[in-house]
């Protein structure tokens, strides 16, 4: 049983919800960047977090060399199924020798193609996810290329139905961007100033941004007060860090485990999947919250997870309409 790559698309590789409780001996987290994607599309098969194709800006198209039950989740792609247009956010059925187109997209950045039962690789340090930079996880620690064969594991009968989910607001938005943030722990180091053109300031993502990190371009360096020397501090999934040249960086979901730049903010939890579907060149601004508020959001945004859970777990279509 096995999909194939016809065509890898833009940085395609295996990921889960990442590789946890390996940071003190500097191995990242890494995993999914659009996190809630992933979750959703799980759950919609589901399963336990398994080995999952994240792609970026575009899709791949692939082979199944087996009958396989699928779903896809993130952003649209514009997905084909044997040339006809394939749903999304619903669990699909594909016969032995049916192949997956998926092009750009044009709202969004990354999407997920989960398979019911999952790929078959081996877990490195716990996590199914690919670290391209330390070569490890996934499929042979790197991005998918033309014609790998990738073997996936039996799953047991699914109900398809005709049900599905629409995706909620962090995969539609108005420029500038939104993006919900916390001050960190050196907030108070910046001037005045700064602190004001980090809340005021329009910032577009360049060119430089990736799974590690989106440098950002704003109206104004932010600037401390004075010179400070940092020794290196825990960073995660959201960090926002000031770099001598004052434009800020945004850690991503590849982020490194400390950084040695003064920490001006963190990116709210709730909001790390609208800013991960962002591309280069689109303008986001910053909306300053309380540590209280931020938690709150989290629990809502659990709350409503575990509600569209229970209404996965029934197949129930007429609470989805509703």
């Amino acid at each position: 049983m096995t999909i194939t790559i016809i065509k890898p698309g833009l940085f395609t590789s295996i990921q889960d919800l990442g590789r946890w409780g390996y940071q003190q001996y500097g191995v990242i987290v890494g995993g999914a960047m659009d996190r809630l994607s992933y979750r959703i599309g799980e759950m919609i098969l589901d399963q336990t977090p398994s080995a999952a194709l994240e792609f970026t800006l575009i899709g791949p198209t692939v082979k199944f060399n087996c009958d396989a039950v699928f779903c896809l989740t993130g952003a649209n792609f514009h997905p084909l199924l044997n040339e006809m247009p394939c749903p999304m956010w619903k669990p699909v059925f594909a016969e032995k020798g049916s192949i997956l187109k998926l092009s750009y997209c044009q709202k969004g950045a990354r999407g997920y193609l989960h398979i019911k039962g999952g790929i078959r690789v081996e877990k490195v340090l716990d996590s199914f996810s690919t670290y391209s930079r330390a070569r490890i996880g996934g499929f042979k620690g790197r991005p998918l290329a033309k014609e790998d064969e990738l073997p996936i594991l039996p799953s047991s009968p699914f109900s398809i139905g005709k049900w599905g989910i629409q995706p909620r607001n962090w995969l539609f938005w108005k420029e500038p961007v939104v993006i919900r943030i916390v001050e960190s722990t050196e907030y108070d180091f910046f001037t005045d100033e700064s602190k004001d053109s980090l809340v005021t300031s329009v910032f577009t993502i360049t060119k430089e941004a990736d799974r590690m990190g989106y440098r950002l371009e704003g109206e104004h360096p932010l600037l401390t007060k004075e010179p400070i020397n940092l020794l290196s501090e825990a960073v995660t999934f959201g960090t926002i860090q000031i770099p001598p040249n004052g434009h800020p960086i945004i850690l991503m979901a590849d982020c490194q485990t400390t950084g040695g730049y003064p920490k001006i903010a963190q990116v709210v939890s709730v909001d790390l999947p609208k800013l991960a579907q962002l591309k280069p060149y689109e303008k986001i601004c910053f909306q300053l919250v309380s540590l209280e508020e931020a938690q709150q959001l989290l629990v809502q945004q659990e709350k409503a997870f575990k509600l569209l859970e229970l209404l996965c777990s029934k197949n129930d279509e007429e609470n989805f309409k509703n």
